[in-house]
């Protein structure tokens, strides 16, 4: 055999493979996630758990909210986790008041026109809240953002860490206390950064703090989340959205994150974001081991 032919079967050899490879990559599932922990967790938990199915996946996380959406519609990203206030109100552009059955309904009907696909949402909702210290909240008996509102108006003279955009903003501070008609005063409300509310409030600085729901640090800081019982903040639902041609090129993945969707809740979104955030595992190792806490490996 001459040099020549060797090397001419290690080029088809070679371009076989590629081609291989190739195709491939385009049958694999192509699961998105955005630059912040709890996304770049349910991509990791969607691609471990996709694979132990025997599903081939190709993950691509720490994308821009905007980037994400726009690589979803033009077919680079299969699926990913989305939430229904996100959907509603950035790409939507949707502004009106609506529980969280209503968000859910409005952004599957619109986004279905798209060709994506709302699966079951989660019940964890990552939207803003009020949080207290949990033995605050039981020794004054304030459990729901009414309860606050009482106790506000009855003179209990409870400071507020808030960041500036929210006390600011037409949708926050100053339309959630017309909702529930209450004022803190203004010498009450303390404004600083988003990350530093949380701080302010383990440290006993002031009374109430603004979060997100699902951030690690409100069960890390054994903080209680107050109901909000007049359904005042939008709902963030936490959803597995697919483009229609690849569910329907993977029929079996629906029941696979339907079932993922419902073994999440706000608790349980904390408690993985902390790990992370606060307790410093790696991804990857709390999304193997949530996976096989909750039987689904």
């Amino acid at each position: 055999m001459t040099t020549r032919t060797t090397f001419k079967r290690l080029g088809a050899l070679l371009a076989a493979g590629a081609l291989a490879l190739s195709f491939h990559s385009a049958q694999a599932l192509t699961v998105g996630g955005k630059n912040f922990t709890e996304q770049q967790l349910m991509a990791e938990i969607t691609t471990q758990l996709l694979q132990a199915k025997g599903i081939a996946v190709e993950k691509k996380a720490g994308l821009g909210s905007a980037v994400i959406r726009q690589a979803q519609e033009n077919g680079q990203i299969d699926v990913y986790w989305e939430y229904t206030g996100t959907s509603l109100i950035t790409y939507n552009k949707i502004n009106d008041r609506l529980t969280a059955d209503e968000t859910y309904k409005r952004v599957k009907e619109l986004d279905a026109a798209k060709g994506l696909v709302w699966l079951n949402p989660s019940k964890a909702n990552n939207t803003y809240a009020l949080a207290m210290r949990r033995a605050d909240s039981e020794s004054k008996n304030i459990k729901t953002l009414s309860d606050l509102a009482k106790a506000v108006k009855g003179g209990a003279g409870l400071s507020l860490a808030s960041n500036a955009e929210f006390a600011a903003r037409p949708d926050g501070l100053k339309p959630l206390q017309e909702a529930y008609g209450f004022e803190f005063s203004r010498d009450n409300v303390r404004r600083m950064d988003s990350g530093l509310t949380y701080q302010a409030l383990k440290e006993k600085q002031v009374d109430v703090a603004l979060v997100f729901a699902t951030d690690g640090r409100v069960p890390a800081f054994d903080f209680v989340l107050l109901k909000d019982d007049k359904t005042f903040f939008p709902a963030y639902a936490l959803t597995p959205v697919i483009r229609k041609q690849a569910m329907d090129a993977n029929p079996k993945i629906v029941p696979l994150l339907n079932a993922l969707s419902a073994k999440l809740d706000d608790s349980i979104m904390g408690k993985l974001n902390a790990s992370v955030d606060v307790d410093k595992k790696t991804i990857e190792a709390v999304a193997t081991q949530f996976l096989k806490d909750a039987g689904l490996n």
